[in-house]
């Protein structure tokens, strides 16, 4: 049973007239006849009454009426579905993000596609680092990942999508917490609450490489993995901390954001892989790329 059968035999169905539903159809009135005949051999029954002066549905017509409905309607929804997947506007699409960016670019991209790409149904993951998500492109666990920037990943491409500058997080009762900008090196000597020290750890290797221009290694590290419970340690007097600028976003009390007088700054990247992204994903990217780029109006 072909789907342009189950047309042909919905319109005689309606027009119970083998001219009408051949005007409808846009064919010949025997192609219409051959077909209709041709569906109730396939099928070993008859749908169709006829006379010279009129058509009506036989019993076994009126049940598959029903039938017939269902199959047209699915068939459109396919066709639907398939043209927004080939556009981008259809598909899942996995993305990670950096503890730094769960906060500010992670909520807006979340809002911004369910209401611009409704079909599209996101996988969203945070608070990961940098090699995490590296790894994730790698082998799949992840289409898109908003990352720091570290050594160049074969395989993986990756687009610009800001610089911050990086901003002192201080305990408030912190001697220089009610400074507007202190200089790095003020801090030499205090603890400092960092991410580990991994392989490709971006931020852990900008915080160093940070405090050894402004003439001092941080004599005790505590290394902790989410940005998040970074701050929140900060704020328990274990330290101090150094973090992007977007991470003021994240309101706890008990900590102070203190600007550098030092230009120290930190890239945010877009990530995927190099081949075989889904139209999906590209307009998952666009959307990711213009969030960042505030041009979005959410």
């Amino acid at each position: 049973m072909e789907l342009r059968q189950v047309r042909y035999f919905l319109t005689l169905a309606e027009e119970c007239h083998f001219g009408r539903a051949a005007a409808r159809l846009h064919v010949a009135q025997p192609a219409l006849s051959q077909q209709i005949k041709q569906l109730e051999r396939e099928l070993g029954v008859a749908l169709f009454h006829r006379s010279t002066r009129r058509v009506e549905l036989t019993e076994a017509g009126r049940h598959l009426t029903g039938y017939a409905r269902t199959l047209v309607s699915e068939a459109e929804r396919a066709r639907a579905h398939m043209a927004e997947l080939a556009t981008g506007h259809a598909g899942r699409v996995s993305v990670g993000f950096i503890g730094t960016a769960t906060y500010d670019v992670l909520p807006r991209v979340a809002r911004t596609v369910r209401a611009r790409l409704p079909h599209i149904t996101l996988d969203l993951r945070g608070e990961l680092l940098t090699p995490q998500l590296m790894d994730g492109l790698l082998d799949g666990t992840y289409d898109l990942a908003v990352l720091r920037s570290g050594p160049r990943t074969e395989g993986v491409n990756t687009t610009p999508l800001r610089t911050e500058p990086l901003v002192a997080v201080l305990p408030a009762h912190h001697p220089l917490a009610s400074e507007s900008r202190i200089p790095l090196g003020a801090l030499a000597g205090e603890p400092f609450v960092i991410h580990p020290a991994q392989e490709r750890s971006a931020m852990h290797d900008r915080v160093m490489a940070a405090c050894g221009r402004a003439g001092f290694r941080p004599e005790s590290l505590v290394e902790v993995g989410e940005t998040a419970t970074l701050v929140v340690l900060v704020a328990a007097g274990h330290g101090v901390a150094l973090v992007p600028e977007s991470v003021q976003s994240l309101r706890l009390d008990g900590v102070t954001y203190v600007a550098l007088a030092e230009a120290e700054t930190t890239d945010l990247l877009l990530g995927r892989r190099a081949v075989g992204n889904s139209p999906a994903v590209e307009q998952v990217a666009l959307i990711i790329e213009a969030c960042v780029d505030d041009e979005v109006g959410i």
